[in-house]
This record gives C-alpha cells, structure tokens and sequence, in this order.
C-alpha cells in the first residue's frame, strides 16, 4: 500500500445538511443576517461586476490542471468522496495549481471554483486530503466567496472615506477588526466541514501539523502538538496575551496550532457526533433560520470561550467582573439594610 493511500473506511452520508451545522456560531450568525438582506446576492454581483468571473475561469483553464477522473484522479476521487459526505450534487470545478505554497482556495461567488495547490497533493496522505477539499467545499457551500468580497468593498470604501470624517482611521480599523475576526471564524468554519468530509480527527489534526512544520509529521508528537495549543491559548503574562491581540489581528486565518486546538474542542464538545448521529440542521429549514437565535448563540459562542479561556487578560477581565459583582452586591446590601444606627 502507497503511502498516499489508506484502508478503505465506510463514511456517513450526512443527506440534506445545512451548512449552518458545520459553520462557527459567530461565522453562521453573520451569514444568516446577511442571507436575510433581500437583493442582497444581487447587489453584491452587480457591484462586483468589473471583476469578471469569465476572466477567472479562463486565467484557471490556461494555467492550471483541472482535476477529472483522467487528470488527478486521486484528487478527483477523494474530492468525489467529500462531497458525497456532505451531500453535495454538483461539485464545484477543482483546479490543482504549480505551487510550492502550502494553500488552497476557493473563488468566484456565481460560479464558485476550488484551487489547490500542488504542494498540498504531493504532502497530504488520502485521510489528510479529503479534509482539504471539505474545508473548501465548505467555504464554497457557505458561500464565504460571496460575502468576503462585499466586505473587502466596504474596507476599501471606508479607507478612502476615512480621511474626511473625524476619528475615521478608527472607525476604519474597528471594522475591519471585526472583519477579520470574521474571517478567521469562516477559516474554523471550513475546518468543521473539512472534518465532516474525512469523519477522521486524526487526520483533521495531522493537516494542521503539517501545515505548522512543513511536513515533518515524522518528527511530531500529536499529543505534545495539542499541549502546544493549550499553553498558547492559557498565557500566564499579561504582555504576552496583548501580543497575540496584535499579532492576530494582521492575519486571515488562526494559526495553525490554535486550529487544530479548536477543533479539537469541538470534537470534545459533542456536536461532531451529534452530527454524525444525524441530528443536524437540514437544508430546507435555512429559510426559517432566525437572524435573533443565531446572534445568540454567536453571543454565548464568545461566552463560553470567554469563561473556558485561560488567556491571562481574559482571566483578568473575568476576576475584575466578578470583584466588581460582589463590590455591587455588597453596596446593595448595605442599601437595603439602611443607615447605621446613630
């Protein structure tokens, strides 16, 4: 048996389910409003229109090798795989890219298109390939394309607006903060549907080593790999959990040591085998999602993680609310029980 191949493992077909069930609560509250905007695909396409998508499939088809069952046909049955897990019919059109870059992407928002890039297909045993495709087929599913570029209009327009309002600048940078917090939960997003695609945390954890070292997955302790996201994510300086603020906020994707923590997490946390078990939101029922309940659980999402966080500062922040609790409560007390004796 080649190193890129694996035992032949019977994989759930997950029929009819939504993207909401592998999207983050933060990433899948802002889809939700936005896919309630009516005219809002519309809008976005139409002020998109000078980049033409005609251009982009005919840049791919010069350029690179779109995959088939006669060019590729690892990739092109693996990709057949993922998306018969995630019960997708009509698969968007894949491309493998010359590329020494560990990366893959997806394009277009009519017509979404995946790239890979040649450096993933060469590293990435089957198990490890098949969460690849899933993480972008579930970008492509959640339409992320589509909504990304309608954001990187509103960056560019804030940023030449910026200059004639007062406190612009920080106007500016608030958004696209929040924006890119965005973002990196869409990349958690696709991590999910990419795990979903392969059914084997294993091999969902082993992508992100890799990515990390460059392939040296011989030289790597899965275990200790995962102790490394926890004492990342529980800093002890303050100085240090300031830094990682700084140091996130340039990024479009989390790190990937912090990815393979969190989906980890949520492996741990049930949901996966919830999924798996069948209980998971289904496609017909998106229309009725409300933009309200998913806010709030976007809104406990950030709680959770805000009460569960070791992180120095979130630490601090979480002693100094409950100090100022029992300062409040202490002060109601002494209203209720009057004035001292004179």
């Amino acid at each position: 048996m080649s190193e890129n191949t694996s035992p032949t493992r019977k994989r759930i077909i997950l029929h009819d389910i939504s993207s909401r069930a592998w999207e983050h609560p933060a990433d899948r509250g802002a889809l939700v409003a936005l896919r309630k905007l009516q005219g809002f695909d519309t809008i976005v396409r139409k002020w998109s229109g000078f980049i033409n998508e005609r251009m982009v499939k005919m840049l791919l088809l010069g350029s690179n090798v779109r995959v088939s069952e006669r060019q590729f046909p690892r990739v092109h049955k693996l990709y057949a795989e993922a998306g018969q897990s995630l019960d997708v019919a009509d698969l968007p059109e894949l491309y493998v890219s010359a590329s020494p870059l560990l990366n893959a992407y997806t394009i277009g928002m009519d017509t979404p298109r995946i790239v890979v890039n040649s450096a993933l297909v060469d590293l990435m045993d089957d198990d490890e390939l098949r969460f690849v495709l899933g993480h972008e087929l579930g970008h492509a599913l959640s339409g992320h394309a589509l909504y990304r570029t309608l954001l990187a209009y509103l960056i560019q327009v804030g940023a030449t607006l910026a200059g004639g309002i007062p406190f612009g600048y920080w106007g500016i940078r608030a958004i696209i903060a929040a924006l890119g917090e965005w973002a990196r939960k869409a990349e958690l997003s696709g991590d999910r549907a990419g795990l979903l695609a392969t059914q084997d945390v294993g091999a969902a954890i082993r992508v992100q080593m890799k990515l990390a070292s460059g392939g040296h997955l011989a030289d790597l302790d899965q275990t200790e790999f995962l102790e490394q996201a926890r004492e990342y994510d529980a800093t002890e300086d303050l100085r240090d959990s300031v830094m990682k603020f700084i140091l996130i906020e340039e990024t479009s994707h989390p790190y990937a040591v912090m990815r393979a923590g969190e989906l980890r997490k949520w492996v741990d946390s049930g949901e996966y085998a919830e999924i798996l078990s069948g209980n998971y939101p289904r496609r017909q029922q998106d229309r009725d999602a409300r933009i309200s309940e998913e806010a709030a659980a976007a809104a406990e999402s950030y709680l959770s993680a805000f009460r569960s966080s070791q992180d120095s500062i979130v630490r601090l922040a979480r002693d100094l609310g409950d100090g100022l609790g029992e300062f409040g409560r202490w002060i109601g007390g002494r209203f209720k029980q009057g004035p001292p004796n004179q």
